[in-house]
């Protein structure tokens, strides 16, 4: 005898429930937002553009929208309070590796050394993210809940996220260099990586802003009784 999800399988009708559609989005969000802080570790460049390497960061903008979008503004704001939470979660506890004892022949190859460098300017780089994080993506959500208002609903989709990003990226981008890397370098390669992540993340958002119509205005989930 078929179960009732076999026959929504079967129909092409396919669909998820609330919980976990929820999964979905914030694990995702949440996993941009890890790995853009652990590639951040790395400073590197694209012709004469100094950048960190944690541009899959750049991702959070316009998923952001999506969660939004689908589950409601309470659910974007409550994941964007998470990932800061993961995220210093995870970099406390790889202090807490750094501090552990190296085995002596991978400590003599250098990895207790590399571990040390990079996991030491990682907590700077996670604090430094959380703070630009919690601004600029509560910005985004802010811009994003108005545009959604007083008749704009039922404008394009991707104005939402051009509009909320246009404020939101800027942000991020002016904030972030300069508390992760302010000592680490010079003016001018600060002032290279704000430019630089302005026009990364402009770029990515120019590339996946049609994800907004991964998921419908309705939710893609059925309401469980």
């Amino acid at each position: 005898m078929k179960s009732a999800d076999d026959n929504r399988i079967m129909s092409g009708k396919l669909r998820i429930d609330r919980t976990q559609a929820a999964v979905i989005l914030s694990g995702l969000y949440l996993f941009f937002s890890l790995a853009g802080n652990i590639a951040a570790t790395k400073v590197t460049y694209f012709g004469g553009l100094v950048m960190d390497a944690g541009f899959i960061y750049s991702l959070t903008f316009t998923w952001r929208d999506l969660i939004h979008k689908q589950l409601g503004q309470k659910a974007a704001i409550t994941t964007i309070w998470l990932s800061a939470a993961v995220n210093l979660l995870a970099a406390l506890y790889f202090q807490l590796v750094v501090m552990l004892p190296a085995q002596t022949d991978w400590a003599s190859a250098g990895g207790q050394i590399a571990w040390e460098f990079l996991f030491s300017l990682q907590m700077r780089i996670v604090l430094a993210s959380i703070l630009t994080a919690l601004v600029a993506e509560l910005i985004d959500t802010k811009v994003y809940q108005l545009w959604t208002r007083g008749g704009r609903e039922k404008w394009p989709q991707w104005t939402r996220v051009f509009v909320s990003n246009s404020v939101s990226i800027p942000a991020d981008s002016l904030m972030f260099p300069i508390i992760a890397f302010a000592g680490v370098l010079g003016m001018e390669g600060l002032q290279q990586m704000v430019w630089t992540n302005i026009i990364v993340k402009a770029l990515v958002t120019a590339l996946v802003f049609w994800t907004i119509y991964l998921v419908p205005e309705k939710p893609i989930y059925e309401e469980r009784t």
